[in-house]
């Protein structure tokens, strides 16, 4: 099932953060999310615009991610290469998994793709279980984005399958 975070759940959504961060530190991608991202006061502050999402089996949180509707600004300009479609958009951002559900993410990626025309993601080059991620659920690099401290990201989009 897929509903919107609530404030009270904030702890275990910041658990399941942590978890995503020390994976990341694990396999190779330490300072993708470093050591504080996304902070507690980003995860309210997307709880509080309607944009961060749960995804629960049983009762149990498997999964949380951003999902925002509508032109993002860190899309803006993008280099070596190019978008697939201007056509209108959603962007997955902050994808975390709890662990205890496998393909977790490709759940979260499908039904994203039921609430928009085309999806787009950004991911560090050195996050190589997320590029796997993106790439078997039919996204395709674009290029490269930079996000709002400067670093480089590697840019996706899918568009919908006919």
């Amino acid at each position: 099932m897929f509903r919107g975070a609530n404030r009270f759940e904030i702890d275990r959504i910041m658990k399941v953060y942590d978890r995503a961060r020390a994976l990341m530190a694990e396999s190779g991608n330490p300072s993708q999310w470093g050591d504080n991202y996304p902070s507690r006061e980003m995860i309210e502050k997307d709880i509080q615009s309607n944009r961060l999402f749960v995804y629960t089996v049983n009762g149990q949180m498997e999964a949380v991610f951003a999902f925002i509707l509508g032109q993002d600004p860190t899309y803006a300009v993008i280099e070596d290469g190019a978008w697939l479609s201007d056509c209108p958009y959603g962007t997955i951002h902050r994808l975390a998994s709890a662990g205890l559900h496998p393909h977790a993410a490709d759940a979260v990626i499908a039904w994203c793709q039921e609430r928009c025309e085309s999806l787009r993601a950004d991911t560090h080059a050195d996050n190589k279980a997320m590029q796997h991620i993106l790439e078997k659920n039919g996204f395709v690099r674009c290029g490269i984005i930079h996000v709002a401290n400067g670093s480089p990201r590697i840019a996706y989009q899918k568009l919908p399958q006919r």
